[in-house]
This record gives C-alpha cells, structure tokens and sequence, in this order.
C-alpha cells in the first residue's frame, strides 16, 4: 500500500471508529449522527514552554455509544525536520493538522498540568458531517501542512476558520466588525512577561504591524478567545427559536497553575533605569582628565563596546528580517533608530582604543550620527497616532545611545586623547 493509500486508509479507521464501524460518510447521507456523535471544543491552557504559553484547542469528536473519542488539532510541528531551522529564520515554518486519542491527549497534559475545558457544540446532523468530513479533507497528506503564521494563521484560528464554515460565517460575522482596545503586541507581552528574555525579544523584533488595535475575529488567534465568546454564537434551537452554540462547558483537567495575567505589565521604569545605570557607569568610565588606567580602558571596552556590538547585531537582524526574510510582524521596525549597523565600527573603535594611545576621532562624527539618530526616534515614538509602541525600549536605549555618544566626544576631545596621538582623522 502506498503512503497516500495508508494515510487515506487511516482517516477512514478513525471516521469509522467513530461512528461505530460505520463507513464513512458523504454530505447528505443520513447515518443518524444526531443520536451517534458529538462534536465538541477543546481549549488547553498554559504549559511551560514558551510555544505552550499562549494555550491550545483542538476539534473533538466522540461516538456516544461507544466512547471513541478523537480530536483533531493545528499544532504540529517537528524541530528535527531538516528544514526547520531554515524555514523558522526565514519565515516560513511549516505545521500540520492531525487527529489524535483524546485520552492520550488528555494524559499529556495531565502530566504537565494544563487544564482543559470541553464545550459541546450545538450543530445540526449536516453540520457535524461537513465538519468532520472536512478535518479528514484537511488531514490528506497534500492538504494537512500549512505555512504557520503566529498570529494570523495558527493552531486557533485554523479551528476558528473550520468552525466558521460550517455555521456559515457566523463567526466572521459576529467579531470580524468587533473592535477590541488591544493589540497583538499587548497580548504578547501579557503572556510572555513572565519570560524575561523572550519578552524583550518581543520588544525588540515587533514592528508597528503589531501595534494596530484588532478585532475579536484577529484576537482568536488565542484559544482562550474563541473558549470566551464561541458561546455568544446564536443557532437556531429546532423549534423555531435560537439557542447558544455552547451546550455545555466542562473543566475536565484541573490546574494549580495561576492564571494567566489579565494585562502586561509596567515595565517602562525598569528599562529606563537599565538605560541610565549603563549609560551612567560609561559616562562615569569616561570622564574628562581621568587618567589612562588599563582597567578604564577594559571598562569603556566592556560598556562602550559591548553595547555597540550588542546593538549593531541587533540592528543586523531586524534590517535583514525586513530585506530577506517572510517575518511581515518585523517590518519597518523604529527600533533600528536605536539600534543598527552603524554602531558595529564603534565597538571596533573601542577595542582599537584598549590597545592604542587615542580614542579614533572618526568615531566621534559617527557617534554623532547614532545619537542624532536615537533622537529622532524618540521624537517620532512620542507622536501620536504613528510609529510603534516601543516606549519601553526606547527608555532603555536613548539614554544609553547619548551616553555612549557624549563618552566619545570626551575620548576624542579631551582627558585621555592627547594631540597628535589619535587615530587619525
């Protein structure tokens, strides 16, 4: 038998088990799916990982007689395919869809304390036909992967866009016009606080496309969304009346796990105060008349230096996401007003400076350039109406770009520079 055949063979077995050895159905067959199957939402809440943080939902289907139960979800992928890393940097990661044991399912997240909540949904025979007939559509081999987008096209909304088509885009017609007062950034940042690290990379990389306000349609690219508000979908209840979409809810798993957090946090101070304690010991290393001591030299290397390699690389990899790579989200980013590639022959500067009698006089007209440059993205970040919402990392990396220019203006000026003893002109 061939893959295709096996994989078409194995849809098949799943469909049938659900329906109780029952062959698989066509739109229009009546097979008594009112009394046989029930079709249900699964949302899963946080797990550790940062790919786990922002939650999970899946399709379950389940035979009542027999308590055969499958659930269909958006969320794979393979960190040893060999092409993910190349996909992942460029872009274009691949997931795929696929069905698995509920109980199974339901045993790994026991095991990793996820709670789980199922809502059984109130669709009609045909309805959970056309559902299941077009999860096992989406499953064939040809079809089952799709180009992962993080917020646009992801686990949820894809289970989002099949609910939708069987109730007729009721959903896009519900929230697609529904404003919220958020944004993708704003959602990030609430979930990912608690990972330092991967939030300031969220600060860092996220262009102005994450900024805008987005819908309730856009905002169910979290599970806990669609968990939220699937309920507010009216259908009609078979006796002339409507009725929510939500039989009925149940937390199957429990969690100790808190919450998540309902906003993202007041982080503004912090970076500044990083900005200022960094800033400040290169201003301090850097003072006019203090004598050439090595260490002072080490110390402007290690603050002066390390910054500007810091953010020369930083630039690098937000000017080559925007030229070379499918990441839309980086685009435009203000952030290269802080930080870019011009500060990468400063930190050569620095490490010239370490071993050399003068401070090199062609960095203070670059240093000039970053600083002036810094300074227009803070004018431009303070507008309003335009730009990105980068107040944290411009807290941080103003002060630290004009310390780090007026440390230069001293070395190739006074104090440690001598006449005629500087690096050229």
């Amino acid at each position: 038998m061939s893959r295709v055949s096996r994989d078409r063979a194995s849809v098949l077995l799943l469909a049938a088990t659900l329906l109780g050895g029952a062959p698989v159905f066509a739109l229009g067959q009546e097979i008594g799916l009112d009394d046989v199957l029930s079709v249900s939402l699964v949302t899963v809440g946080q797990g550790d990982l940062v790919w786990e943080r922002f939650g999970h939902n899946a399709l379950l289907f389940q035979n009542r007689d027999t308590g055969a139960a499958v659930a269909y979800h958006w969320g794979i992928f393979n960190f040893f395919s060999e092409d993910f890393i190349p996909r992942l940097i460029q872009g274009t990661m691949l997931y795929s869809m696929g069905p698995s044991d509920f109980d199974t399912l339901l045993a790994s997240y026991r095991d990793t304390r996820r709670p789980v909540w199922v809502q059984e949904l109130a669709l009609t025979p045909i309805q959970k036909r056309e559902l299941l007939a077009l999860v096992e559509e989406n499953y064939l081999p040809e079809n089952r992967h799709y180009r992962y987008d993080y917020y646009r096209d992801n686990c949820s909304t894809r289970l989002r866009d099949a609910l939708d088509h069987v109730l007729d885009g009721r959903l896009q017609n519900r929230f697609a016009s529904d404003p919220t007062a958020y944004s993708f950034r704003w959602h990030t940042r609430r979930i990912l606080q608690v990972m330092p690290l991967y939030y300031l990379g969220i600060q860092l990389v996220l262009g102005p496309l994450g900024d805008r306000p987005i819908t309730l349609w856009e905002e169910m690219f979290l599970p806990p969304t669609i968990r939220e508000h699937i309920g507010e979908i009216q259908v009609p209840d078979g006796r002339g009346g409507s009725r929510s979409l939500v039989i009925r809810e149940r937390e199957v798993l429990g969690s100790d796990r808190a919450p998540p957090p309902a906003g993202p946090p007041f982080a503004l101070p912090l970076f500044l105060v990083a900005g200022l304690i960094w800033g400040g010991g290169l201003l301090a290393l850097g003072r006019p008349g203090a004598p050439v001591a090595p260490w002072r030299r080490f110390g402007l290397l290690l603050l002066g230096g390390g910054w500007s390699l810091i953010a020369s690389l930083a630039g690098l990899l937000l000017l080559g996401a925007w030229l070379f790579t499918d990441h839309e989200f980086w685009y435009a980013n203000w952030n290269l007003f802080q930080v870019n590639p011009l500060f990468l022959p400063l930190g050569v500067a620095f490490l010239l400076f370490l071993f050399g009698k003068g401070f090199p006089r062609w960095a203070a007209r670059l240093a000039y350039v970053v600083g002036a440059l810094s300074m227009v993205g803070l004018v431009l970040g303070l507008l309003p109406g335009i730009g990105q919402r980068n107040g944290e990392f411009l807290a941080f990396a103003v002060p630290l770009n004009l310390a780090l220019w007026l440390t230069i203006q001293r070395l190739t000026g006074t104090g440690f520079d001598k006449p005629g003893e500087g690096a050229g002109t």
